[in-house]
């Protein structure tokens, strides 16, 4: 189970559809991460509503996190690169650390 833009849990499979209706309705705002496990299906969302012509990707505003694992430095531009790859976008609006403390 992956979490949709409200926190709700939604099935893999599913995750596209939300995003994509989420799109449709307004929402310009996509808070990702790889912990969610829904970055792949988040960007093929993304890049449908794109294609269709719905929304240009400036005007989304889309970010993902830094896990937990990835804190040293030399771990960080890998993962970002990871996640840009699963999301198939060539930008983040926004980069953060997922949370505050790193896991060994």
């Amino acid at each position: 189970m992956s979490e949709n833009l409200l926190g709700l849990q939604v099935t893999p499979g599913e995750v596209s559809r939300v995003v994509q209706d989420a799109i449709d309705v307004g929402y310009r705002y996509l808070d990702c991460a790889p912990l969610y496990d829904n970055e792949r299906e988040v960007g093929d969302a993304i890049r449908a509503r794109i294609q269709d012509g719905s929304v240009l990707r400036e005007e989304l505003f889309v970010s993902t996190k830094l896990w937990n694992t990835c804190h040293q430095p030399d771990s960080v531009l890998p993962a970002c690169k990871e996640s840009l790859t699963n999301l198939g976008l060539d930008y983040l609006d926004l980069y953060v650390m997922h949370w505050p403390i790193a896991f060994k």
